[in-house]
């Protein structure tokens, strides 16, 4: 298994990574319909949807590899008199006992890592959600731009390579699926949306698209 690398968060330069996606509000209010409140911001990054989460009264607890992105958490969430509990883990080892929360949101982050490394993060993220508890997740296209063009990247495994284009994420390695491997891998899940694949394009060079999956699944 390849060693985990954090994003360089002291590099970003696109605000983005404050604003929480469109889907955070989806989740919260759906979530918060079905009772659920113990909330994991697994791979937090800067912290946005810790942020949001913790602003529609989730109790919410915040991962990152990244002791920068964590401290960045730590300031935003005092200046907004915010309970949010952080710390810096690596994903395939979650410091959490069995069955802990209601809900988790892997927003662009577990495929950030090989074959082995995927399937270990997964299986802490099945060990630390309740049963029936929600888990929403992205995941990077074989369809997309790079992986199409992976002889120009070092290859880590048949799924996995090795990018360079952005400074943020500079030799962070990338796990790429496509619909049969989601069906693959979320086996033990019960799907409670079906995966949806969306296209981003650069506009600057439209030859350049990422595309990745988005997924609501359940703990059996």
């Amino acid at each position: 298994m390849i060693q985990s690398k954090a994003w360089d968060w002291s590099k970003n330069e696109n605000n983005c990574w404050l604003i929480p996606t469109t889907e955070s509000c989806y989740l919260a209010e759906s979530w918060k319909s079905k009772g659920f409140n113990k909330f994991l911001d697994l791979g937090c990054g800067l912290g946005r949807h810790s942020i949001y989460f913790a602003k529609k009264s989730f109790e919410v607890n915040s991962v990152d590899l990244s002791q920068y992105g964590i401290d960045h958490l730590k300031a935003w969430a005092e200046k907004e008199k915010l309970d949010v509990k952080r710390g810096v883990c690596d994903m395939v080892n979650l410091p959490f006992a069995n069955e802990t929360f209601d809900c988790i949101m892997a927003y662009n982050v577990i495929y950030h890592t090989d074959t082995e490394g995927f399937i270990k993060s997964l299986e802490e993220i099945k060990r630390v959600l309740k049963s029936k508890g929600e888990l929403f997740i992205t995941l990077i296209s074989k369809n997309t731009w790079s992986y199409e063009n992976a002889n120009e990247f070092k290859r880590i495994d048949s799924n996995t390579i090795l990018r360079n284009e952005h400074n943020t994420e500079l030799n962070v390695p990338h796990f790429y699926v496509d619909i049969e491997d989601i069906k693959k891998y979320f086996a033990d899940f019960d799907f409670v949306n079906m995966p949806v694949e969306e296209t981003e394009y650069n506009m600057k060079n439209s030859k350049y698209f990422s595309k990745h999956f988005k997924l609501i699944v359940s703990k059996k």
